[in-house]
Protein backbone atom coordinates (compact mmCIF):
# COMPACT_ATOMS: atom_id res chain seq x y z
CA UNK A 1 0.00 0.00 0.00
CA UNK A 2 0.95 3.44 -0.38
CA UNK A 3 -0.17 6.28 2.01
CA UNK A 4 -2.57 8.17 -0.76
CA UNK A 5 -3.90 4.73 -1.70
CA UNK A 6 -5.95 3.84 1.64
CA UNK A 7 -9.66 3.97 -0.62
CA UNK A 8 -7.99 1.15 -2.19
CA UNK A 9 -7.98 -0.94 0.82
CA UNK A 10 -11.44 0.22 1.28
CA UNK A 11 -13.17 -1.27 -1.75
CA UNK A 12 -11.31 -4.33 -1.50
CA UNK A 13 -12.61 -5.05 1.86
CA UNK A 14 -16.00 -4.31 1.30
CA UNK A 15 -16.12 -6.44 -2.21
CA UNK A 16 -14.80 -9.35 -0.01
CA UNK A 17 -17.93 -8.56 2.60
CA UNK A 18 -19.91 -8.85 -0.45
CA UNK A 19 -18.70 -12.73 -0.68
CA UNK A 20 -15.90 -11.50 -3.93
CA UNK A 21 -12.54 -13.44 -3.50
CA UNK A 22 -9.87 -11.11 -4.24
CA UNK A 23 -6.20 -11.32 -3.94
CA UNK A 24 -4.05 -8.96 -4.15
CA UNK A 25 -0.69 -8.15 -5.86
CA UNK A 26 1.51 -5.29 -6.23
CA UNK A 27 5.06 -4.85 -8.42
CA UNK A 28 6.39 -3.12 -5.83
CA UNK A 29 7.29 -3.34 -1.78
CA UNK A 30 4.98 -1.02 0.28
CA UNK A 31 6.03 2.63 0.11
CA UNK A 32 5.80 3.22 3.62
CA UNK A 33 7.67 0.71 6.84
CA UNK A 34 5.82 -1.48 8.57
CA UNK A 35 5.80 1.14 11.67
CA UNK A 36 3.74 3.73 9.21
CA UNK A 37 1.30 1.25 7.79
CA UNK A 38 -1.83 0.89 9.91
CA UNK A 39 -3.29 -2.81 11.09
CA UNK A 40 -5.48 -2.77 8.43
CA UNK A 41 -2.50 -2.29 5.88
CA UNK A 42 0.04 -4.20 7.77
CA UNK A 43 -2.71 -7.26 7.31
CA UNK A 44 -3.35 -6.70 4.02
CA UNK A 45 0.17 -6.31 3.25
CA UNK A 46 0.86 -9.72 4.58
CA UNK A 47 -1.07 -11.52 1.94
CA UNK A 48 -0.05 -9.54 -1.06
CA UNK A 49 2.28 -10.95 -3.72
CA UNK A 50 5.10 -8.20 -4.57
CA UNK A 51 5.98 -9.56 -7.66
CA UNK A 52 9.54 -8.25 -7.47
CA UNK A 53 10.25 -9.74 -4.30
CA UNK A 54 10.50 -12.38 -6.51
CA UNK A 55 14.22 -11.25 -7.58
CA UNK A 56 15.83 -13.31 -10.92
CA UNK A 57 15.74 -16.92 -9.24
CA UNK A 58 11.72 -15.99 -8.52
CA UNK A 59 11.88 -14.94 -11.99
CA UNK A 60 13.82 -17.60 -13.62
CA UNK A 61 11.37 -20.19 -12.55
CA UNK A 62 8.53 -18.84 -13.66
CA UNK A 63 9.82 -17.74 -16.97
CA UNK A 64 11.52 -21.12 -17.54
CA UNK A 65 8.17 -23.00 -16.48
CA UNK A 66 6.05 -21.23 -18.89
CA UNK A 67 8.29 -21.68 -21.43
CA UNK A 68 8.60 -25.18 -21.46
CA UNK A 69 4.79 -25.65 -21.07
CA UNK A 70 3.53 -22.71 -23.34
CA UNK A 71 6.50 -22.00 -25.35
CA UNK A 72 4.13 -20.20 -28.58
CA UNK A 73 1.89 -18.03 -25.59
CA UNK A 74 5.72 -16.83 -24.16
CA UNK A 75 7.05 -15.83 -27.65
CA UNK A 76 3.81 -14.22 -28.18
CA UNK A 77 3.70 -12.44 -25.01
CA UNK A 78 7.27 -11.33 -25.57
CA UNK A 79 6.46 -10.05 -29.15
CA UNK A 80 3.27 -8.18 -28.33
CA UNK A 81 5.67 -6.10 -25.55
CA UNK A 82 8.70 -5.18 -27.67
CA UNK A 83 6.00 -4.41 -30.14
CA UNK A 84 4.41 -1.85 -27.77
CA UNK A 85 7.71 -0.14 -27.15
CA UNK A 86 7.83 0.68 -30.80
CA UNK A 87 11.34 2.07 -31.99
CA UNK A 88 11.75 4.15 -28.81
CA UNK A 89 15.04 2.53 -27.61
CA UNK A 90 14.34 3.38 -24.02
CA UNK A 91 10.63 1.89 -23.59
CA UNK A 92 12.55 -1.15 -25.55
CA UNK A 93 14.15 -1.94 -22.48
CA UNK A 94 11.28 -1.22 -19.79
CA UNK A 95 9.24 -3.69 -22.30
CA UNK A 96 11.52 -6.29 -21.25
CA UNK A 97 11.28 -5.60 -17.84
CA UNK A 98 7.41 -5.74 -18.36
CA UNK A 99 7.39 -9.20 -20.07
CA UNK A 100 9.68 -10.27 -17.02
CA UNK A 101 7.44 -8.66 -14.54
CA UNK A 102 3.79 -9.86 -16.44
CA UNK A 103 5.23 -13.62 -16.64
CA UNK A 104 5.87 -13.83 -12.79
CA UNK A 105 2.62 -12.18 -12.38
CA UNK A 106 0.49 -14.24 -14.52
CA UNK A 107 2.54 -18.30 -13.30
CA UNK A 108 1.37 -16.61 -10.06
CA UNK A 109 -2.31 -15.93 -11.02
CA UNK A 110 -2.04 -18.99 -13.10
CA UNK A 111 -0.89 -21.45 -10.01
CA UNK A 112 -4.07 -20.17 -7.98
CA UNK A 113 -6.52 -20.90 -11.00
CA UNK A 114 -7.08 -16.59 -10.98
CA UNK A 115 -8.61 -15.70 -14.77
CA UNK A 116 -9.47 -12.43 -13.98
CA UNK A 117 -6.89 -9.49 -13.19
CA UNK A 118 -8.00 -6.00 -12.43
CA UNK A 119 -5.69 -2.78 -11.80
CA UNK A 120 -6.47 -0.22 -10.15
CA UNK A 121 -4.10 2.56 -12.37
CA UNK A 122 -3.51 2.86 -15.78
CA UNK A 123 0.15 3.32 -15.39
CA UNK A 124 3.23 0.98 -15.80
CA UNK A 125 1.24 -1.74 -13.91
CA UNK A 126 -1.30 -1.72 -16.49
CA UNK A 127 1.25 -2.10 -18.93
CA UNK A 128 2.39 -5.71 -16.98
CA UNK A 129 -1.15 -6.55 -17.07
CA UNK A 130 -1.89 -6.04 -20.67
CA UNK A 131 0.86 -7.77 -21.56
CA UNK A 132 0.11 -11.19 -19.26
CA UNK A 133 -3.38 -10.80 -20.99
CA UNK A 134 -1.38 -11.51 -24.34
CA UNK A 135 0.48 -14.01 -22.41
CA UNK A 136 -1.86 -16.20 -20.48
CA UNK A 137 -5.48 -17.51 -20.62
CA UNK A 138 -6.71 -14.51 -18.75
CA UNK A 139 -9.04 -11.19 -19.14
CA UNK A 140 -7.81 -8.21 -17.85
CA UNK A 141 -9.39 -4.78 -16.89
CA UNK A 142 -8.91 -1.42 -15.17
CA UNK A 143 -10.10 1.51 -13.37
CA UNK A 144 -8.95 4.53 -15.04
CA UNK A 145 -8.60 7.75 -12.45
CA UNK A 146 -6.65 9.97 -14.69
CA UNK A 147 -5.29 12.70 -15.39
CA UNK A 148 -1.84 11.79 -15.60
CA UNK A 149 -2.26 9.34 -18.04
CA UNK A 150 -4.31 11.73 -20.41
CA UNK A 151 -1.20 14.16 -20.88
CA UNK A 152 1.08 11.41 -21.98
CA UNK A 153 -1.45 9.01 -23.44
CA UNK A 154 0.72 7.22 -26.53
CA UNK A 155 3.37 6.88 -23.79
CA UNK A 156 1.64 4.78 -21.25
CA UNK A 157 0.04 2.92 -24.49
CA UNK A 158 -3.76 4.41 -23.13
CA UNK A 159 -5.08 3.13 -26.23
CA UNK A 160 -3.60 -0.25 -26.66
CA UNK A 161 -4.50 -0.81 -22.85
CA UNK A 162 -8.41 0.62 -23.44
CA UNK A 163 -8.07 -2.34 -26.80
CA UNK A 164 -6.56 -4.80 -24.73
CA UNK A 165 -9.26 -4.75 -21.68
CA UNK A 166 -12.35 -6.50 -21.38
CA UNK A 167 -13.83 -3.38 -19.26
CA UNK A 168 -12.77 -0.03 -17.79
CA UNK A 169 -14.03 1.31 -14.62
CA UNK A 170 -13.88 5.75 -14.91
CA UNK A 171 -14.06 7.30 -11.52
CA UNK A 172 -16.32 10.08 -13.36
CA UNK A 173 -17.74 11.43 -16.90
CA UNK A 174 -14.33 13.47 -16.99
CA UNK A 175 -12.04 10.30 -17.12
CA UNK A 176 -15.06 8.41 -19.31
CA UNK A 177 -15.13 11.13 -21.10
CA UNK A 178 -10.78 11.41 -21.94
CA UNK A 179 -10.88 7.45 -22.86
CA UNK A 180 -13.72 8.15 -24.93
CA UNK A 181 -11.87 10.77 -27.01
CA UNK A 182 -8.63 8.18 -27.00
CA UNK A 183 -10.58 5.54 -28.50
CA UNK A 184 -12.68 4.59 -31.35
CA UNK A 185 -16.52 4.56 -31.34
CA UNK A 186 -16.80 0.23 -30.91
CA UNK A 187 -14.80 0.99 -27.65
CA UNK A 188 -16.97 2.95 -26.35
CA UNK A 189 -19.64 0.30 -24.67
CA UNK A 190 -16.35 -1.00 -22.78
CA UNK A 191 -16.47 2.16 -19.84
CA UNK A 192 -18.42 1.66 -16.90
CA UNK A 193 -18.29 5.15 -14.51
CA UNK A 194 -17.66 3.64 -10.99
CA UNK A 195 -17.63 6.66 -8.45
CA UNK A 196 -14.82 6.36 -5.74
CA UNK A 197 -16.34 7.20 -2.24
CA UNK A 198 -15.65 7.50 1.69
CA UNK A 199 -17.28 5.77 4.74
CA UNK A 200 -19.75 9.01 5.93
CA UNK A 201 -20.02 7.09 9.75
CA UNK A 202 -15.81 7.20 10.05
CA UNK A 203 -15.67 10.41 8.57
CA UNK A 204 -18.32 12.17 11.00
CA UNK A 205 -18.78 16.12 11.04
CA UNK A 206 -16.46 17.79 13.48
CA UNK A 207 -17.16 20.40 15.74
CA UNK A 208 -18.11 23.55 14.21
CA UNK A 209 -16.35 26.54 15.30
CA UNK A 210 -17.68 29.81 14.76
CA UNK A 211 -14.87 32.04 16.08
CA UNK A 212 -11.89 29.93 16.21
CA UNK A 213 -8.68 31.66 18.22
CA UNK A 214 -6.78 30.19 14.97
CA UNK A 215 -7.78 29.39 11.73
CA UNK A 216 -6.90 26.26 10.80
CA UNK A 217 -6.73 25.63 7.30
CA UNK A 218 -6.08 22.43 6.08
CA UNK A 219 -4.44 20.94 2.77
CA UNK A 220 -3.99 16.91 1.97
CA UNK A 221 -2.00 15.67 -0.55
CA UNK A 222 1.17 14.47 -2.03
CA UNK A 223 3.64 17.39 -2.51
CA UNK A 224 4.04 17.53 -5.72
CA UNK A 225 3.87 20.33 -8.79
CA UNK A 226 0.05 19.50 -9.85
CA UNK A 227 -1.13 19.45 -6.60
CA UNK A 228 -0.48 23.74 -6.60
CA UNK A 229 1.02 23.67 -2.98
CA UNK A 230 3.12 26.72 -4.03
CA UNK A 231 -0.27 28.74 -4.66
CA UNK A 232 -1.71 28.03 -1.84
CA UNK A 233 0.85 28.95 0.23
CA UNK A 234 1.00 32.50 -1.71
CA UNK A 235 -2.93 32.64 -1.50
CA UNK A 236 -1.58 32.58 2.75
CA UNK A 237 0.92 34.76 2.37
CA UNK A 238 -1.55 37.49 0.72
CA UNK A 239 -3.58 36.97 3.99
CA UNK A 240 -0.96 36.36 6.81
CA UNK A 241 -0.83 40.26 7.51
CA UNK A 242 -4.76 41.28 7.78
CA UNK A 243 -5.74 37.69 9.63
CA UNK A 244 -2.24 37.23 11.78
CA UNK A 245 -4.20 34.13 13.38
CA UNK A 246 -4.15 32.42 10.07
CA UNK A 247 -2.13 28.36 9.92
CA UNK A 248 -2.07 26.18 7.35
CA UNK A 249 -0.95 22.91 7.62
CA UNK A 250 0.30 21.02 4.71
CA UNK A 251 -0.11 17.08 4.98
CA UNK A 252 1.73 14.99 3.11
CA UNK A 253 5.23 14.27 1.92
CA UNK A 254 6.86 14.00 -2.02
CA UNK A 255 10.13 15.95 -4.26
CA UNK A 256 8.59 19.69 -3.59
CA UNK A 257 8.72 19.10 -0.09
CA UNK A 258 12.27 21.14 0.40
CA UNK A 259 11.16 23.80 -2.26
CA UNK A 260 8.00 25.08 0.02
CA UNK A 261 9.99 24.80 2.87
CA UNK A 262 12.56 27.30 1.60
CA UNK A 263 9.47 29.35 -0.08
CA UNK A 264 7.69 29.53 2.68
CA UNK A 265 10.69 30.63 4.93
CA UNK A 266 11.79 33.57 2.33
CA UNK A 267 7.83 34.42 2.65
CA UNK A 268 8.28 35.16 6.53
CA UNK A 269 5.69 32.14 6.91
CA UNK A 270 6.97 29.96 9.42
CA UNK A 271 4.52 30.82 11.68
CA UNK A 272 1.50 30.35 9.66
CA UNK A 273 2.16 27.16 7.69
CA UNK A 274 3.57 23.88 9.20
CA UNK A 275 5.02 21.14 7.00
CA UNK A 276 3.20 18.09 8.80
CA UNK A 277 4.80 15.50 6.42
CA UNK A 278 2.95 12.06 5.90
CA UNK A 279 0.17 11.06 7.99
CA UNK A 280 -1.40 7.23 7.44
CA UNK A 281 -5.19 6.60 7.88
CA UNK A 282 -4.87 5.87 12.35
CA UNK A 283 -4.09 9.38 12.62
CA UNK A 284 -5.38 12.37 9.30
CA UNK A 285 -8.50 12.07 11.00
CA UNK A 286 -7.14 14.17 13.82
CA UNK A 287 -6.11 16.84 11.55
CA UNK A 288 -9.50 17.32 9.62
CA UNK A 289 -11.54 17.29 12.99
CA UNK A 290 -8.65 20.57 13.95
CA UNK A 291 -10.16 21.90 10.84
CA UNK A 292 -11.77 25.14 9.70
CA UNK A 293 -11.52 25.01 6.24
CA UNK A 294 -10.48 22.45 3.64
CA UNK A 295 -8.18 23.81 0.37
CA UNK A 296 -6.56 21.46 -3.18
CA UNK A 297 -5.18 24.56 -5.17
CA UNK A 298 -4.77 21.30 -7.83
CA UNK A 299 -3.45 22.20 -11.32
CA UNK A 300 -4.54 18.72 -11.97
CA UNK A 301 -6.81 15.83 -10.34
CA UNK A 302 -9.43 12.96 -10.90
CA UNK A 303 -11.46 12.88 -8.32
CA UNK A 304 -9.74 14.13 -5.03
CA UNK A 305 -10.86 11.07 -2.17
CA UNK A 306 -9.53 13.89 0.51
CA UNK A 307 -11.87 16.28 -1.05
CA UNK A 308 -14.48 13.71 -0.37
CA UNK A 309 -13.32 12.97 3.36
CA UNK A 310 -13.20 16.76 4.23
CA UNK A 311 -16.87 17.23 2.99
CA UNK A 312 -18.08 14.05 4.44
CA UNK A 313 -16.46 15.80 7.98
CA UNK A 314 -18.55 19.40 7.02
CA UNK A 315 -15.42 20.89 6.71
CA UNK A 316 -15.96 23.64 3.68
CA UNK A 317 -13.87 23.40 0.83
CA UNK A 318 -11.72 25.43 -1.34
CA UNK A 319 -10.61 23.86 -4.85
CA UNK A 320 -10.13 24.82 -8.60
CA UNK A 321 -12.29 24.22 -11.46
CA UNK A 322 -10.39 21.70 -13.06
CA UNK A 323 -10.88 18.39 -14.91
CA UNK A 324 -13.26 15.95 -12.38
CA UNK A 325 -13.40 18.31 -9.51
CA UNK A 326 -16.39 20.19 -10.54
CA UNK A 327 -18.10 16.88 -10.63
CA UNK A 328 -17.72 16.45 -7.08
CA UNK A 329 -18.22 20.46 -6.12
CA UNK A 330 -21.09 22.81 -7.63
CA UNK A 331 -19.36 25.86 -6.65
CA UNK A 332 -21.51 28.20 -4.55
CA UNK A 333 -23.36 24.98 -3.81
CA UNK A 334 -21.05 22.34 -2.35
CA UNK A 335 -17.74 24.53 -1.58
CA UNK A 336 -16.11 27.25 -3.67
CA UNK A 337 -14.39 26.61 -6.90
CA UNK A 338 -11.53 29.24 -8.52
CA UNK A 339 -9.37 29.16 -11.24
CA UNK A 340 -6.23 26.92 -11.15
CA UNK A 341 -2.99 28.66 -10.84
CA UNK A 342 -4.06 32.01 -9.25
CA UNK A 343 -3.47 32.94 -5.86
CA UNK A 344 -5.47 36.20 -5.66
CA UNK A 345 -8.71 34.33 -6.53
CA UNK A 346 -8.10 31.57 -4.06
CA UNK A 347 -6.92 34.25 -1.04
CA UNK A 348 -10.52 35.67 -1.90
CA UNK A 349 -12.06 32.68 -1.54
CA UNK A 350 -10.39 31.44 1.99
CA UNK A 351 -10.97 35.13 3.19
CA UNK A 352 -14.60 34.87 2.25
CA UNK A 353 -15.38 31.57 4.07
CA UNK A 354 -12.73 32.91 7.17
CA UNK A 355 -15.36 36.14 7.40
CA UNK A 356 -18.65 34.42 7.08
CA UNK A 357 -19.09 31.67 9.56
CA UNK A 358 -22.99 31.22 8.35
CA UNK A 359 -21.37 30.33 4.31
CA UNK A 360 -18.55 27.99 6.25
CA UNK A 361 -21.54 26.13 7.67
CA UNK A 362 -23.82 26.02 4.98
CA UNK A 363 -21.48 24.75 2.69
CA UNK A 364 -19.59 22.36 4.94
CA UNK A 365 -23.37 20.61 5.53
CA UNK A 366 -23.98 20.51 1.87
CA UNK A 367 -20.81 19.32 1.21
CA UNK A 368 -21.60 16.40 3.60
CA UNK A 369 -25.05 16.21 1.89
CA UNK A 370 -23.48 15.45 -1.73
CA UNK A 371 -21.12 12.70 -0.91
CA UNK A 372 -23.91 10.78 1.08
CA UNK A 373 -25.90 11.45 -2.36
CA UNK A 374 -22.82 10.55 -4.77
CA UNK A 375 -19.71 9.27 -3.18
CA UNK A 376 -20.57 7.12 -0.21
CA UNK A 377 -18.21 4.55 -0.09
CA UNK A 378 -21.11 1.52 0.49
CA UNK A 379 -23.54 2.70 -2.42
CA UNK A 380 -20.33 3.08 -5.00
CA UNK A 381 -18.82 -0.34 -3.99
CA UNK A 382 -22.06 -1.64 -4.03
CA UNK A 383 -22.34 0.07 -8.03
CA UNK A 384 -18.85 -1.76 -8.49
CA UNK A 385 -19.65 -4.95 -7.23
CA UNK A 386 -22.43 -5.10 -10.05
CA UNK A 387 -19.80 -4.24 -12.67
CA UNK A 388 -17.67 -6.89 -11.92
CA UNK A 389 -20.60 -9.46 -11.68
CA UNK A 390 -21.97 -7.78 -15.23
CA UNK A 391 -18.59 -8.15 -16.69
CA UNK A 392 -16.87 -10.61 -15.34
CA UNK A 393 -19.46 -13.94 -14.02
CA UNK A 394 -21.48 -13.48 -16.94
CA UNK A 395 -20.36 -15.30 -20.19
CA UNK A 396 -19.17 -13.37 -22.92
CA UNK A 397 -21.58 -13.90 -25.64
CA UNK A 398 -24.02 -12.55 -22.65
CA UNK A 399 -22.56 -9.62 -21.56
CA UNK A 400 -21.89 -8.49 -25.01
CA UNK A 401 -25.42 -8.62 -25.04
CA UNK A 402 -26.03 -6.25 -21.86
CA UNK A 403 -23.16 -3.73 -22.83
CA UNK A 404 -24.91 -2.80 -25.78
CA UNK A 405 -28.28 -2.62 -24.33
CA UNK A 406 -27.34 -0.35 -21.76
CA UNK A 407 -25.52 1.76 -24.47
Amino acid sequence: PAVSHTFILREVKRLRNANFEIRTVSINSPECSATGMTAEELEEAAGTFYVKKERVRGAAAAHLAILLKSPKAYFKGLWFALRLAGTDLRQLVFSVFYFAEAVILGRWMESRDIRHLHVHFANAAATVGLIASRTFPIEFSLTVHGPDEFYDAPGVRLAEKIAGASFACCIGQFARSQLMKLSPHSEWAKFEIGPLGVDPQLFAPRPFRSSPRTFEILCVGRLVPAKGQYVLVAAVNRLAKSIPNLRLRLVGDGPDREGLARAIEAAGLTQHVVLEGSVNQDHIRDHYRQADIFVLASFAEGIPVVLMEAMAMEIPCVSTFVAGIPELIRSEIDGILVPPSDDRELAGAIKRLIDDPLLRRRLGAAGRRRVMEKYNLDRNVTRLAQIFTDRIERPREQRCIDTSLSA
